[in-house]
């Protein structure tokens, strides 16, 4: 997701001070990649680490030289244009291979995608991988994401899920069908889902994630930014939000689809073991339940018991 790099009107010449004094004693090794997470909006939310390396990087990579040549003067950074190396999403093999180069003549490189941490959902996984697979190392330094962002503003209470399990699955398809598709087998996902979203394409989202009814949705536009928005409703009224303002239908989203209740999840685990009983042998049946569902194998053959009862 990426961000317009604003102007600041306070110096960052303090900050970058107290980088050197918190940061600065540590060690940074030539030869290194540095993934550093930078803000998803608000300029403040960069870590002193993170400023640290970016002023002590031979080389940033990052997604767009000109977005982040922007980014770095914004907090009093300055790189050459010969210090900036694309590596996005259409040529991070190729750009993969000049980084491990530059690291293999033992320079520090940075790499910054266009706002967040890199990899999550963003390019930087390729890369990560080309310096591994050459035996350097990769030292990540962690910052603002989206992802995280969103989950920390929905209030899932421990208890409605196993240890706060999540899936991310960032944008969905945008094709009608096959994001039909996909929303029609998140309504079988129990545990939390956050999705990422452009601004064209959000109705067509709401559309379809309303089909889901009643399940909870955190809804974050803007997060961290000047017109940050956020908000809670079910599924099936996410049309009518973003219809209600105009200015809903700006800006990145991202959003969390709750987990399920746990009175429904233990209708979808009963229903789970309704189908393979009606199919299978009673201990095969509950063995692959309990797969399936991860429930404990004893409690779901008590339960398949009673499921029998009827039909004995």
């Amino acid at each position: 997701m990426s961000h317009p790099v604003l102007s600041v009107s306070a110096s960052y010449a303090l900050a970058l001070r107290a980088a050197l004094e918190a940061a600065g004693n540590q060690n940074y090794r030539p030869g290194t990649l540095f993934v550093v997470a930078t803000p998803i909006g608000n300029l403040a939310d960069i870590s002193l680490r993170a400023l640290h390396v970016l002023q002590l990087a031979d080389v940033v990579a990052c997604e767009d030289t000109r977005h982040t040549q922007a980014l770095l003067r914004a907090y009093g950074i300055d790189k050459t244009p010969a210090q900036l190396l694309a590596v996005h999403q259409h040529n991070e093999a190729q750009g993969a291979q000049v980084v491990v180069e530059r690291l293999q003549q033992g320079a520090r490189v940075a790499y910054v995608s266009d706002a967040g941490t890199p990899a999550i959902s963003d390019p930087g996984a390729r890369l990560v991988q080309a310096v591994r697979l050459a035996h350097l190392p990769v030292v990540p330094l962690p910052g603002a994401s989206s992802v995280i962002t969103a989950l920390s503003a929905a209030g899932i209470a421990p208890g409605i899920q196993q240890h706060g399990e999540f899936v991310f699955v960032g944008f969905l398809p945008s094709k009608t069908t096959e994001r039909q598709t996909a929303v029609a087998a998140l309504a079988g996902e129990l545990r939390a889902v956050v999705l990422l979203e452009a601004p064209h394409r959000i109705e067509a989202l709401a559309t379809a994630l309303a089909t889901l009814g009643t399940r909870q949705l955190t809804v974050g536009r803007e997060l961290t930014k000047q017109f940050e928005d956020i908000a809670n409703l079910a599924a099936q009224d996410f049309p009518a939000w973003l219809a209600q303002d105009a200015n809903r239908l700006r800006g990145e989203f991202a959003l969390v689809l709750h987990p399920v209740a746990a009175p429904q999840a233990a209708a979808a685990d009963t229903r789970v073991l309704q189908l393979l009983l009606a199919e299978l042998p009673l201990k095969t049946a509950v063995k692959l339940a309990a797969d399936i569902t991860g429930e404990p194998r004893n409690a779901l053959y008590e339960q398949a018991l009673q499921l029998k009862k009827p039909a004995a």
